[in-house]
């Protein structure tokens, strides 16, 4: 007789806001899911820091602006207690609150989500609502893959979510790139940040950035890029001609794709319907970069939930290009890069530290 499957105990969320009635929203909508259980509802960063000392949490919602002790001063103070705990900063959309956000990020927080901004919203936002969901999920099981018993503290990680399965990699192209797209979600921020940081000084093919974020957050993330790159970096516009040593961030909302416009590549913004529940989506971006580049495209695939960026890195690979992709240890989430790694698409999946010198080599034609 088979053995009975051991069933995961209800992930554990504390929510953190002000506001009463959001909180009361929140936890309704969470616990439409059985998988999940809210085990604290508080009203300030205090509290939250106080609480998490007394919970078994996975996962945390944490509002931004609140009396006592707000998100940002109690976000360094959650990690203290947990170093592990996955927290998600939810702000209304404001260009304040985005870079804010975006802060946090860099601080540890795991990801965002923008609050509804009423209770009618809320309560008939499906999208809101099955995003939320999906994101508390993804990192619940992200901290319990890192938290999980028997395993030794900087020991390496099976190479995916089917353990021990190796990763085949692929030889990558033969010519040098002429464009670098790269594609990322949760805790994507950061890790552009490391990422391209490491290649500024190399900054000679244009690189095409799609990272799952609203409207307003791709406004500041862009602005941060350009501030670490010391590259030209804005959101994309219409009709753009694309040029080398620039970086062009997907505006939230809108996926970003390359046309050929006689010896010119443009970039074109289109509201056609999301693809992986996001818009922008890293699949569109990539299909129109292997036709308008074919084999002369670099794809770097960093941390993010899902599998947006799998079908698009299919294409990239058929018509000659390269795909590498962030390891499943320095990874907030190995979802998109775990799917192209799993499915062979990649020439390298290294840890997030290696992938500007490996870029940067490749770019040059040092990489065989």
């Amino acid at each position: 007789m088979p053995a009975a499957t051991q069933k995961s105990p209800p992930i554990q969320v504390m929510v953190v806001d002000d506001s009463a009635v959001i909180r009361g929203l929140l936890t309704r909508v969470l616990k439409e899911d059985p998988s999940i259980d809210v085990v604290a509802s508080l009203g300030n960063g205090e509290l939250a820091v106080k609480g998490l000392a007394r919970h078994d949490v996975d996962v945390v919602l944490l509002d931004i602006d609140m009396p006592v002790m707000d998100g940002l001063t109690a976000l360094p103070k959650l990690l203290e207690v947990d170093p592990e705990i996955k927290v998600i900063m939810v702000s209304s959309l404001t260009l304040r609150n985005a870079d804010i956000s975006l802060r946090a990020l860099e601080l540890g927080a795991a990801d965002y989500i923008p609050k509804p901004s009423s209770s009618m919203e809320l309560s008939g936002g499906v999208d809101f609502r099955d995003e939320l969901i999906r994101k508390v999920r993804s990192l619940a099981r992200a901290r319990r893959a890192k938290t999980s018993p028997g395993r030794v503290e900087g020991a390496p990680r099976p190479a995916g979510p089917a353990a021990g399965r190796p990763i085949k990699l692929r030889q990558p192209g033969k010519v040098r790139p002429h464009v670098l797209a790269i594609g990322s979600s949760t805790g994507g921020p950061p890790a552009l940040h490391t990422f391209l940081g490491g290649i500024k000084d190399g900054g000679k093919l244009p690189i095409l950035i799609s990272q799952h974020m609203p409207t307003k957050f791709t406004t500041i993330l862009a602005e941060l890029i350009g501030k670490y790159t010391g590259l030209p970096s804005a959101e994309a516009k219409d009709g753009e001609v694309i040029s080398p040593g620039h970086i062009y961030v997907a505006p939230g909302d809108y996926h970003m794709v390359v046309d050929v416009e006689g010896p010119l590549r443009v970039l074109r913004l289109n509201q056609e319907p999301p693809e992986n529940f996001c818009r922008p989506a890293v699949d569109p971006m990539l299909r129109s970069v292997a036709k308008a580049y074919g084999s002369r495209v670099l794809t770097v695939i960093l941390t993010g939930m899902g599998v947006d960026g799998l079908k698009g890195g299919e294409e990239i690979i058929r018509a000659g290009g390269t795909v590498i992709a962030q390891d499943e240890e320095s990874s907030v989430v190995w979802g998109m890069p775990g799917a192209v790694a799993e499915a062979g698409l990649c020439s390298a999946v290294l840890p997030l530290r290696d992938l500007a010198p490996y870029v940067l080599s490749y770019a040059t034609g040092n990489v065989r």
